[in-house]
């Protein structure tokens, strides 16, 4: 089992920035490709971005491609999404998931952890 945690959520204007971070706990967090999804109300949850086991490659939405970062200290066991330029639009629940894929998948279901979820709401 692994256990994840969000923090860093909260209420921003257009254009700021906001860092979520995800900690891990439970087994070997490098054994795992990790991803951040959000959902919206009334919406299906969506991919964000994805990042490898070492943390070599990334996998990101066509929608915030140049505004969100994610990365991974894996001394740490955190996974973290820089978020920049945000848009009302970016507004949704926002979930870190990991997965034993060797890839950085854009697939909800190949995830198989998750953590409960931190809200990111933008005014406009």
């Amino acid at each position: 089992q692994v256990q994840l945690v969000e923090s860093g959520g909260g209420l921003v204007q257009t254009g700021d920035s906001l860092r979520l971070s995800c900690a891990a706990s439970g087994r070997t967090f490098s054994n795992y490709a990790m991803g951040w999804f959000r959902q919206a109300p009334g919406k299906e949850r969506e991919f964000v971005a994805a990042i490898t086991r070492s943390g070599g490659s990334t996998l990101y939405a066509d929608s915030v491609k140049g505004r969100f970062t994610i990365s991974r200290d894996n001394a740490k066991n955190t996974v973290s999404l820089q978020m920049n330029k945000l848009r009302p639009e970016d507004t949704a629940v926002y979930y870190c998931a990991g997965g034993r894929k060797l890839y950085a998948s854009g697939s909800l279901y190949e995830y198989d952890y998750w953590g409960q979820g931190t809200q990111v709401t933008v005014s406009s």
